[in-house]
């Protein structure tokens, strides 16, 4: 017998990853014992947009570092790289070459694209848009959060700090592009923290439980790899769909939590969905392995973070 073709359906993992629980799952795997608590808010501010897009200017936000050739591998392939992390928020102008990379943080390094930076810092879509009339400008810099467990530390010292550089640049709008898991958390909290401070804002992401259970004002949702939130690589049309597809948000989410899906698909396959942080699909000797490899980046991490401070190593 032909199967009836309207009941033939897509595999049950064909559903947007819970970064929240594979992560929980993955670090017990690895021998952490304590998991980590996510934010999560039950009220969510929100700011309509003061003027049109087409009066305002606009900022980006992202977690992707500016390349420095002496902090190791971070081009297509690098492993992760605890070296070059960053601990205070920057602004960099949106004019010149621009090199940000995100091997720092954790991608999915599988399944992403690392060579076209247009997969997470969406700069040209941007610059499209104001060519476009569609937007009156773009921000003198951009901005870079820095990717932080502590949410307290991203709510109280790096959000204020962002907050300070986007209004010395008369700010109107923001968009932020996360990377990994907690960066899709520091950029959420950002996001809220932005709109009860006069800035309207939306997310552009792909881990949708974290930003969502977080809560935030408006979230365009792409189904995509971590790390490439932005557009499908080497695509332009991606890039001006999603980035558009931003700005809609932006002018017509009628409540907080707004969340909007992109159409565009990552692949007709979704098993790459399986992959991130799936101890099932690993060894006993690769898990062994990737736990030290955690410890090293994690000692790494911590001495930066303290130099960044001034402190001394304990």
């Amino acid at each position: 017998m032909t199967p009836n073709p309207e009941l033939i359906f897509a595999p049950e993992y064909d559903q947007p990853v819970r970064y929240i629980e594979r992560t929980r799952n993955y670090y017990l795997g690895l021998g952490y014992e304590t998991p980590y608590v996510w934010a999560h808010y039950i009220d969510v501010p929100f700011l309509p947009l003061q003027k049109p897009l087409a009066k305002s200017i606009l900022g980006l936000v992202t977690t992707a570092v500016p390349f420095d050739s002496s902090k190791g591998l971070q081009g297509a392939g690098a492993p992760y790289n605890a070296a070059a992390k960053f601990y205070k928020p920057y602004e960099k102008s949106v004019e010149g070459d621009i090199d940000l990379r995100i091997a720092h943080v954790g991608i999915d390094r599988r399944n992403a694209n690392m060579e076209d930076s247009n997969c997470w810092f969406p700069i040209s879509a941007a610059k499209r848009a104001v060519a476009n009339g569609r937007i009156q400008s773009l921000s003198k810099n951009f901005y870079g959060l820095p990717t932080n467990r502590s949410q307290r530390h991203t709510l109280e010292v790096d959000a204020p700090l962002i907050l300070e550089k986007i209004r010395a640049d008369n700010v109107d709008v923001a968009v932020l592009i996360p990377n990994c898991p907690i960066c899709h958390q520091s950029q959420s909290l950002l996001a809220r923290y932005l709109e009860e401070h006069g800035i309207s804002t939306v997310v552009m992401g792909s881990a949708k439980d974290i930003v969502e259970y977080c809560g935030v004002p408006r979230f365009l949702f792409s189904d995509f790899p971590l790390g490439n939130a932005a557009a499908l690589p080497n695509n332009l049309e991606s890039q001006d769909i999603n980035f558009e597809m931003a700005l809609r948000v932006l002018e017509s989410a009628p409540t907080p939590r707004t969340t909007v899906q992109s159409p565009l698909l990552w692949s007709n396959d979704p098993a790459w969905k399986l992959d991130y942080a799936n101890l099932e699909k690993l060894s006993a000797d690769e898990i062994a392995r990737l736990r030290e490899e955690a410890e090293v980046a994690r000692i790494t991490a911590r001495e930066l973070r303290m130099k960044s401070v001034g402190a001394k190593p304990v």
